[in-house]
């Protein structure tokens, strides 16, 4: 299959494609940490190409719930609407089969409910972060290492340890990189398909 990884800097997605033979690409206006194909620039510029497969991380700066205390501002400013409508082009896009990545937020009551809320526990990572799928043409993910008693085990801090990082330049990096099981579930069950 031919698989765009929409807005993704790391290659965590692009690479578990890769690994099990899909030609798969990652486009973001950062260059990517992993070497590997990776257009630097706006993902609208690629979008025509005839792909299989998108699995897109829209930013959620804008949408995420966890900033609901800025939502004010961030609508009074027109970062919320534009971060909206961005990801709607990506919703739209003739792709036959696409996977949208947030966060909860917003976009739950601007367009629809997710088709799934995922867990890094539910891929083997004893940590917990909800992380919605707007699904087209594709099935949820079946879980595929269930840690959640062990992670239950931890003390909050650690289990949560995303939520607890400390203020820092690339917090925010750290935050939306894909977890690896989670990236290796997405490339075993939707790229067999």
């Amino acid at each position: 299959m031919k698989v765009l990884v929409a807005c993704e800097y790391s290659g965590t997605v692009r690479d578990a494609f890769i690994a099990i033979g899909h030609e798969a690409m990652s486009c973001d206006l950062l260059p990517t940490d992993a070497p590997g194909p990776h257009y630097q620039g706006d993902i609208l510029d690629v979008l025509d190409y005839p792909w299989d497969l998108m699995i897109a991380h829209p930013p959620c700066t804008d949408l995420a719930v966890s900033g609901a205390a800025w939502f004010a501002n961030k609508r009074m400013v027109g970062s919320q609407q534009a971060s909206a409508s961005f990801f709607m082009k990506l919703a739209k896009v003739e792709i036959p089969k696409i996977a949208i990545e947030n966060p909860v937020c917003v976009m739950s009551s601007l367009w629809r409910k997710p088709d799934q809320v995922i867990q890094p526990w539910m891929f083997g990572h004893t940590e917990q972060k909800a992380t919605c799928l707007w699904l087209k043409g594709l099935k949820p993910l079946i879980e595929t290492n269930n840690v959640k008693e062990e992670m239950m085990l931890l003390p909050k801090n650690q289990r949560e340890r995303m939520h607890y990082l400390p203020p820092s330049e690339d917090r925010w990096k750290l935050r939306s990189t894909t977890y690896q099981g989670i990236a290796k579930a997405m490339a075993d069950q939707w790229g067999s398909i």
